[in-house]
């Protein structure tokens, strides 16, 4: 069985809520992904590979994240 939690960490990004302050939108509009806000983060859930793409689009904004 795959590990959930490698699957879970291929499949979505958690920043602390206002990260995504000025981006969201291109975000949004370069990548099939939904961005919640839930309680002080940010999810951002999207398939691997877009995942993948958005977290490189986030690391050339100077967003990090683990």
């Amino acid at each position: 069985m795959a590990d959930v939690e490698r699957f879970r960490d291929s499949t979505q990004i958690l920043l602390p809520a206002g990260a995504l302050d000025g981006i969201r939108d291109e975000l949004e509009r370069r990548f099939t992904v939904m961005v919640r806000a839930e309680g002080g983060q940010v999810r951002i859930i999207g398939s691997p590979v877009e995942i993948k793409a958005a977290g490189d689009f986030l690391a050339m904004n100077g967003i990090t994240f683990a």
